[in-house]
This record gives structure tokens, C-alpha cells and sequence, in this order.
């Protein structure tokens, strides 16, 4: 797998301070995607142990909320079957950090064992994930008012919460003032 950026202390793409992986390779190729560099599989620079060190190193500070996966398409299989053993990592150096993940597939498309993102490590890559933000880009449906994502169709999954329930559960739309 390459991936195409790293982001310390984001603060656009999850809840808190972040740090955010941009893996290469997406088959979704939404309208206006805002990095379409990143649909080549070869992009960018090749995802080894030192730069997970690297990412592991930057998660450290108590001031950092969790890490982001975005793209590029995280849940194409074979960038799955990479960041499997790392979030592995992740989740046993920082328990209490959360893991959010993008993807252009929904939450549906990824569960059904017939469609082109489920893959052998799917469910264990989910089971690991505290939120998803599901759903293709689609530009007319676009609105700058959402709460961390582009078009309306997508939706901020609470996977804590949903596995716990059962059915889909969504965080909140927007902050609410006190």
C-alpha cells in the first residue's frame, strides 16, 4: 500500500486533534473528488513499518484525540489487508485513542460478503474503528454545513454504538450550543 499525505494535529477530518493517513488507491472516483491524485494505487510513498512508527510517534502526545484513515479508499481490499495489522498496533499502544476511517463504500456494501470491499480482514478492520463517515461523495448533494463530511448521503456512524445496539447508530449532526 502507499499512502499520499500524513497529517499532524488535523482538526478538520474527526472529533479533537488528530492525526490523519491518506492511503492511495480508490475505485469509487466520486465527481469532484477533493483529491483525486489520490485514486492511483501507486501514488505517493510506500506505507513501511517506519513510517507506522513514524504515525505510532505522532499519536503519543495526551493532546492528540485519535488517528483518521481517509484517501484514497481505506476500505479497498488490499489497503485493508495493510491497515489491519497496523490499527492492530494502534489499538494495543493507545487504547483509549479513537480511530475514525472514511470510506466511499457504505457500512451495507462493506458487510455484505458479496460486494467488492468485503474482504477476509472487513469485520476485523470495522471492529476496531470507533466511527465511520459512509457514503460517496456526490456533489449535488454537497453542503458546507455538515459536521465532517461533504454531501448529505453521507452519514457519521457511532460503530461503538451500533455494535452495542445492533442497528446503525449516527453522532450527532451538528454540535449543539449550551
Amino acid at each position: 500500500m502507499n499512502y499520499g499525505n500524513i497529517k499532524n494535529c488535523d482538526i478538520a477530518n474527526g472529533e479533537g486533534v488528530r492525526v490523519t493517513l491518506f492511503v492511495s488507491g480508490c475505485t469509487n472516483h466520486c465527481e469532484n473528488c477533493f483529491q483525486p491524485e489520490t485514486w492511483d494505487f501507486e501514488y505517493g510513498k510506500p506505507f513501511t513499518k517506519e513510517v507506522e512508527d513514524e504515525i505510532l510517534e505522532m499519536l503519543s502526545p495526551e493532546y492528540i484525540n485519535g488517528l483518521t484513515l481517509l484517501g484514497g479508499e481505506p476500505f479497498e481490499p488490499a489497503n485493508q489487508r495493510v491497515l489491519v495489522p497496523f490499527l492492530k498496533r494502534v489499538r494495543e499502544r493507545f487504547p483509549d485513542k479513537n480511530i475514525w476511517s472514511y470510506s466511499g463504500f457504505t457500512l451495507e456494501e462493506m458487510l455484505d460478503e458479496n460486494s467488492y470491499p468485503h474482504c477476509e480482514v472487513t469485520r476485523e478492520m470495522l471492529s476496531m474503528l470507533d466511527v465511520l463517515v459512509d457514503g460517496r461523495f456526490i456533489q449535488k448533494l454537497y453542503d458546507i454545513s455538515l459536521r465532517f463530511r461533504g454531501s448529505s448521503n453521507q452519514r457519521l456512524i457511532d460503530l461503538n454504538k451500533t455494535r452495542e445496539s445492533g442497528r446503525i447508530q449516527l453522532l450527532p449532526d451538528r454540535v449543539k450550543k449550551e
